[in-house]
Formats: structure tokens, sequence, C-alpha cells
């Protein structure tokens, strides 16, 4: 689809919505192809979601998870209005208490909205995960992570063979059990404080159109172990300790499984930042010391022997001169 017909799409949109005379304001994007806008219309606002075609950020798979985290009593934007062929979806707007501000403004409110952030994980992983979606194999997350060799590193797939192979064995011995649904990036950036609504409703959730089938602590990790922010450590404890208790984890099963899922997405997004250095988005570069500290937090755990071996002989600390290199590559 042409951009001018797409243009003719999205005034369609709002026409039939009856929001084409709102003004528009960008949104803050994410690392996505989407584009964000906040539409005010008198004192009613919505938000508009650009999502182009054939960019791999499709509506149907939002609107389908966000219809199944609403059937759970959960807060995921209400659809308005869309047009799935051209890419674009009209959404409640609710509101800008993003995890991340609240914590900055109000920590112990944050406290209580991390809380039911964890609450909202054990609610969700008690319900089926809905069928037809992905789910990786140890394998295929492990591969993942070879991104940190072969963007952040800049070394050969050759090198990334030597990290995977045992971050693979990791992932299956400790964190490769039954399938539960995960968000992927449940993160302060990705939800919502809405004290106006009750119980687990309080939690509004974004961007969770990739969910598929994982393993039970994936979002914990993504949470506690945020790229963006530093959680208190203590926080952290009682957060995940929270966890524990609701899902009937044991003590030790749980830390390997947080410690080697946390290994794992850190060095992804090790690769995923680089890469996007790479693409013209170098914001994200100043973020990687704070995800190296969380590997290498991570790879203190025993069972990832093997893997902090391959870190060592494969990537480069993220000291500035290497940054330099990536935002110059």
């Amino acid at each position: 689809m042409t951009p001018a017909a797409r243009d003719i799409a999205r005034r369609d949109l709002l026409a039939r919505a009856g929001w084409d005379s709102a003004t528009a304001r960008p949104l803050a994007g994410d690392a996505s192809a989407r584009r964000y806008a906040r539409l005010t219309r008198g004192d009613a606002t919505a938000v508009l979601m650009d999502a182009p075609p054939g960019s791999g950020e499709e509506i149907a798979p939002f609107l389908r998870i966000a219809d199944h985290l609403a059937l759970l009593g959960l807060s995921p934007p209400r659809a308005i209005a869309a047009d799935a062929a051209a890419g674009f979806l009209l959404l409640e707007d609710l509101g800008d208490l993003l995890l991340a501000r609240l914590a900055a403004a109000d920590p112990a409110t944050a406290a209580t909205a991390y809380g039911v952030a964890v609450d909202v994980l054990v609610h969700l992983q008690r319900a089926p995960v809905p069928p037809g979606l992905p789910d990786l194999t140890a394998q295929d997350w492990a591969g993942a992570a070879g991104l940190a060799v072969t963007a952040y590193a800049r070394a050969p797939e050759a090198a990334a063979d030597d990290l995977t192979r045992p971050l693979a064995a990791a992932l299956r011995a400790h964190a490769d059990g039954p399938r539960v649904l995960i968000l992927r990036d449940y993160h302060a950036e990705n939800l919502l404080w809405l004290p106006g609504r009750a119980g687990l409703a309080r939690i509004g959730l974004l961007d969770f159109q990739l969910a598929q089938g994982g393993q039970p602590a994936y979002d914990l990790v993504s949470l506690i172990q945020d790229a963006r922010r530093d959680v208190p450590a203590d926080l952290a404890a009682a957060l995940a300790e929270r966890f524990r208790r609701a899902t009937g984890a044991t003590g030790a099963e749980f830390a390997a499984a947080l410690a080697v899922l946390g290994a794992q997405r850190a060095l992804r997004i090790l690769g995923v930042f680089a890469r996007l250095a790479g693409a013209g988005k170098p914001q994200y570069l100043p973020l990687l010391p704070r995800v190296w500290g969380q590997l290498q937090a991570n790879l203190a755990y025993p069972a990832l022997g093997a893997v902090a071996g391959a870190v060592d002989r494969h990537l480069p600390a993220p000291t500035p001169d290497h940054l330099a290199r990536l935002r110059a590559a």
C-alpha cells in the first residue's frame, strides 16, 4: 500500500470512528516500527497506532492478545476502530502514568504497582495459552542471544555457536518446562498505573503483540531486570519472592531459572540494541552498561559457568571506546 493510500485509509478510519476532527500529537515510540499519536477531541482522547503493513508489526496479533487479556479481567487498551489491511488501530487512551514515571515521582506507590504487576503475571499464567502462538525451543532462545556475538561484539557466526551451545544446554536444564503465556516486553515503560480501577485492572498493559508460549519466569525477569532503569535490589528480591510463593516454585529451581533466563535476555538485549545503533538508533547504547551488569550478575550462578566462559572469550565490556565503535558502525 502506498503512503498516499495509507493516508486515505487513516482519514477514513478516523471519520468512521468520529475522530476526524481531532488534533493529533505524536507520542514517544519504541524500538519497533510502530508509531503512536494521541488524538484530542474536546475533553476526550484516544491513541492511534500506526503499524505499517510488511514491517512485522501487524495489528491482528495485538487485537487477538488484547481480547484474551480483557477476558481475564486485565487492562489492555480497548480497540475503538481498526483497519488491519492499512495497519491502523484506534485505541482507548489509558493515560501517561507509566510505572517508569511513577517510580521516579512516588517510589512508595510504585512499589505497590510493581507488586500488582507481579500478581498480573501470576493470574495470566494460570489461564491456558491461546492456541496457535509461537513456542520457541531452548535452542531458538539461545540462538536469539547469539546476537550478542554477531551484532554487539561484531564477531563471526562460529563464535556465536560457542556461546549458544552452552546457553541452550542451561535453558534445557533449568528453564524449559511447561509453557505459559508471556508478553515478552513486560517492563516499566510498557505498564501503566491506573489508580481509578480495582485489583489487577490497575495495571494497564501495552506492547504485547509478540506474546507467545514461554517460560514462567521470563516476564518477571523483564520486570525486575529492567534494561532501562535500576530496580532497587530489595524491591526486586521482594517481587521475585512474591512470584515464587504465588506460583509454588521451589527456591533452588526458581533461582536457577531466573539466572538462566536473565542471562539469555541480557545477551539478546546487548545484540538488539547494538543492531539498532547500526540502523540509525544509537539512543539505546547508553543502556548497555546496565545490561552488562545484569548479565554479569546472572553469570555468577554456577549453572552458567560454561556460558560465562564463552562471554569472557567473545564479548567486550561496553566501555566508552566500544560504545563509540558501535555508534560509528
